[in-house]
């Protein structure tokens, strides 16, 4: 696992100019391993990769304190990004294991904490006020891309405000490479007015590195208001869904044979789910029922779902047959249907043979609404079929994404509803969104 060693020593690395890990140490490599990437693929670990994007786009070198997530363990490292010919090289120069932060959802299993605290509004720049990374909320907030903003500067985001003294506690910070409170910024676009905090960030070196700090919406703005559910499910489910859009990007560009032809064609239908999860993900409780639930067509949302895939299932043959139905009621949340629906209706799509179908029938008892997913894949082995739902698993079999899956069943079960499963070896499998009935 991420921890040991404890203290290795430098740790080495490189990076192309795509993005992709093309050489690591034993302890760098494990841990791309543990976050479900490996040698030759894009960085899984966001905040390292978001230290080489800078370097990258700047063309200097940059150092950053990284807090990477590992199987067991956190890992909290220094790392500094040196580009150069067309690479960036990477040198850890600090390795301290650390306990692994609690999931970020576990509140919502506990009797003891039902309210979740927002998502934070949390940023990092360099010592030049150069943008490092911005929490999901925030970049939100700013209406950007958290993967877009590296290497900007701070002031292109935010508009700085004079206190009523005419000073700037940021660049009075700046100046004299202290903490400060109380700066008072606006957002160039939409003119949201936050109050920003800092704490100096030393290097390796104990040199000056640059502030990492929160902010707080002023007179309860957008970013105060938002719903507490909303932040918790963001934070935990964003991140990883950036890193599947821009591996799977990266490689659906990357064919060069047959064989990465194919596999190309399945990266681009992740690419494409994700891109849309991600977009559910922004509006998770922009319009949901306060309750958290309210009455829904599972035919309608149905329909929109195959709309989103249908082009990927026809280039592998693939139909997808919808049991005609002119309605059927449920209580749930839109938005978590169609992103459990997506994930469900795109693994049979990609794990079905080739000109095959998959099948979307409908069923309702007294208590509850089911749509029922069905393909002609090559099933799960019973063994495997309660483990493929935990994050970052999946069957041996192929079938199954791991990480979606797990996130169908956290949504169906927040709405009181569960995501079953029936397969066997060689005859397909049946995935069945269950929710209570309308």
């Amino acid at each position: 696992m991420a921890s040991a060693p404890s203290d290795p020593g430098p740790i080495g690395g490189r990076v192309d100019s795509s993005g992709r890990l093309v050489a690591a140490d034993p302890e760098l490599e494990r841990l791309q391993t543990e976050a479900g990437s490996s040698i030759g693929a894009s960085i899984a670990l966001p905040q390292l990769a978001a230290v080489v994007r800078v370097a990258q786009r700047l063309g200097i070198p940059i150092s950053r304190r990284v807090l990477a997530a590992g199987r067991e363990q956190d890992v909290d490292m220094w790392v500094r990004a040196v580009p150069g010919n067309g690479e960036v090289a990477i040198t850890i120069e600090r390795w301290a294991p650390r306990s692994a932060s609690p999931p970020r959802l576990a509140a919502t299993n506990s009797a003891q904490d039902e309210k979740l605290l927002p998502e934070p509004l949390t940023w990092s720049v360099d010592e030049q006020l150069r943008l490092i990374t911005m929490s999901g909320a925030l970049a939100e907030l700013a209406s950007c891309e958290e993967r877009e903003i590296a290497g900007q500067p701070l002031t292109r985001l935010f508009r700085l405000q004079e206190g009523e003294d005419g000073e700037m506690p940021l660049l009075d910070a700046l100046a004299a490479r202290r903490d400060f409170s109380g700066q008072r910024v606006r957002l160039r676009d939409g003119g949201q007015e936050l109050d920003l905090s800092g704490t100096v960030i030393l290097g390796s070196d104990g040199a000056f590195a640059g502030f990492e700090g929160a902010a707080v919406a002023i007179d309860g703005g957008p970013a105060a208001a938002r719903p507490s559910l909303d932040g918790a499910i963001r934070t935990a489910l964003r991140s990883p869904l950036d890193r599947i859009v821009e591996s799977a990007t990266e490689m659906s560009q990357s064919a060069d044979s047959q064989s990465s032809e194919e596999y190309s064609a399945y990266a681009a239908d992740i690419a494409t789910a994700a891109r849309h999860l991600l977009s559910v993900i922004r509006s998770l409780g922009e319009h949901a029922d306060p309750t958290g639930t309210a009455e829904v067509d599972l035919v309608e949302l149905t329909t929109e779902v195959v709309g989103l895939i249908e082009s990927a299932a026809k280039e592998r043959g693939i139909l997808i047959g919808v049991q005609p139905l002119q309605r059927l009621a449920a209580r749930g949340e839109s938005r978590s249907i169609v992103q459990i629906l997506v994930n469900l209706v795109g693994n049979a799509v990609r794990f079905a043979p080739a000109n095959s179908a998959v099948t979307v029938s409908f069923e309702r008892t007294e208590q509850a609404a089911m749509i029922h997913v069905a393909d002609e894949g090559g099933g799960i082995d019973p063994a495997e079929q309660e483990r493929i739902f935990e994050p970052f698993e999946k069957g041996s079999s192929s079938e199954g994404s791991g990480l979606g899956l797990a996130i169908a069943r956290r949504l169906a079960r927040a709405m009181g509803g569960e995501i079953q499963l029936q397969s066997a070896v060689g005859e397909g499998s049946r995935f069945t969104l269950v929710l209570p009935a309308a």
